[in-house]
């Protein structure tokens, strides 16, 4: 690159910090790559440097970056396999390519593969600043367009939906237009993908959203307490029947039913709630008079109900009837761009219910959740998230807060102690470098008012504030200043 110049490039239309997106440079010339991240850093981005192209796919795939500055040619792998991996693991990032070797039909290529910018080499600041601030810019203009979104749709009913993968994007365009309708659902997903959450979001989107939304587990009850809750019962139907019950049904009537494992329900059960989908009409057990019902139902399994029915478990009729229009629930772990912003929703909600200041996470939480294959799915993030919110200490999310399950060999798990300022031998305090300025002030409030023998007014003096200062200062802290 050339000689610093002496201005910097400015985002005119949004306010960007740089210090916000992470970049990965890629480059096999260790010179090039090191000027080229200084001079990022310089304006303020956060740069991580791969001195190959097997180093920058590797992290690539272990890390979060915003943005990626490639070189082209590189051996083994090279940046157009470089942009290829960046695209697959990190869609919503942008790709720079850089070259000294440009032709056509290679710029072509890379802006096929979605690169945002091709920077032929002799490169100068601006140029890469300018480009670097543009994919920022992109990437900030995606995040209000995603945010907006949110809004749009917590507004309107998906405010329990938290995404930014592409695969939950379709999911909710596909809710989108059947919330509107009286049609039944089959939600289709892994144990903890969601499918109540989902269920509750097409209730919240129909014309039924006034009307109650009412959950039922098949999978908890016996057959004879699952018929009860369902269609409810006459007193005297049976021993236990005290009093007469109205059923989920009929509590249901103008709303919505959620059945969640419903490929656990008993046979019996399942020829008398075709027959219910078929007649709109129940009939509380211990009585003859039926009841007319107006009820939208959703349902939800984690197994194969195709399965059940080959294997004689499940009735066809009732499968047909249930699956007007499915719903496909992925995994987490397919579709990894949702981690971090379900983390981060978590975090704030459990640090909010057990009145927690969560200040900063570290980079390494982030790093094994993005690496973690979520076996119990959105479930188990979030329950992840509220054991590491209760086990916090030091108001930072680090190591010593991880599960079991995302601890690896090596891994420190000492609890930070509090920090203790040290006075290096030239008089300058060294070991509160970085921590907030109330904590060195309380530490030299407190060391001043030892070396004085708790004498506020002389304390004071040293300080430089006045003794009413200080003795709010006292209060505050809740030191001891007698």
């Amino acid at each position: 690159m050339t000689q610093e110049a002496q201005t910097q490039p400015q985002s005119e239309s949004l306010d960007v910090q740089p210090d916000q997106f992470r970049v990965l440079v890629v480059d096999n010339d260790k010179a090039h790559a090191m000027t080229m991240a200084e001079s990022l850093e310089r304006i303020g981005f956060v740069c991580t440097v791969a001195t190959s192209g097997p180093e920058g796919a590797e992290q690539i795939t272990s890390q979060p970056f915003e943005i990626v500055v490639t070189d082209l040619v590189m051996n083994d792998i090279d940046g157009m396999e470089i942009l290829r991996l960046a695209k697959e693991h990190r869609p919503n990032c942008e790709v720079i390519v850089v070259t000294g070797h440009a032709t056509v039909s290679t710029a072509v290529a890379a802006m096929q593969h979605a690169a945002l910018n091709f920077l032929e080499k002799p490169l100068t600041p601006d140029k890469l600043r300018a480009a670097a601030l543009k994919a920022a810019e992109t990437i900030q203009l995606k995040r209000q367009n995603s945010e907006l979104m949110r809004r749009l749709d917590e507004k309107f009913g998906f405010e329990g939906l938290i995404y930014s993968s592409s695969k939950m994007g379709q999911v909710v365009q596909r809710l989108q237009r059947i919330a509107p309708t009286d049609a039944s659902v089959l939600i289709l997903g892994e144990t903890g993908t969601g499918k109540e959450v989902v269920a509750q979001a097409i209730h919240q989107n129909s014309p039924r959203k006034k009307k109650p939304f009412v959950p039922l587990n098949c999978a908890e009850l016996s057959e004879h307490l699952l018929e009860s809750e369902l269609f409810g019962h006459a007193k005297g139907a049976y021993t236990d029947a005290a009093s007469e019950r109205i059923g989920r049904l009929e509590y249901a009537n103008g709303g919505t039913l959620f059945l969640d494992e419903i490929g656990d329900m008993p046979m019996a059960t399942q020829v008398k709630l075709l027959r219910v989908l078929e007649s709109s009409e129940i009939t509380r057990v211990g009585e003859n008079k039926p009841i007319k019902i107006n009820v939208r139902l959703i349902s939800a399994t984690n197994c194969n109900l195709e399965d059940a029915i080959a294997a004689g478990t499940f009735r066809s009729d009732l499968y047909h009837r249930l699956r007007i229009v499915t719903v496909q629930l992925p995994p987490l772990r397919e579709r990894p761009d949702d981690i971090l912003p379900l983390f981060d929703h978590f975090l704030k909600m459990f640090a909010k219910k057990h009145d927690k200041k969560v200040r900063g996470i570290d980079r390494t939480v982030y790093q094994r959740c993005l690496e973690y294959d979520w076996p119990g799915n959105v479930r188990q993030l979030r329950n992840f998230a509220e054991s590491m919110v209760v086990l916090d200490l030091d108001g930072t999310i680090g190591l010593d807060d991880l599960p079991p399950e995302l601890i690896q060999d090596g891994d420190d798990l000492t609890p930070p102690a509090e920090p203790k300022p040290t006075v290096s031998a030239n008089g300058e305090l060294t070991s509160m470098v970085g921590q907030p300025i109330s904590e060195v002030e309380k530490w030299l409030i407190a060391e001043t008012l030892k070396s004085t023998g708790q004498n506020r007014e002389e304390a004071a003096k040293l300080l430089g504030i006045g003794e009413r200062t200080l003795y709010r200062k006292i209060k505050e802290y809740g030191l001891r200043g007698d």
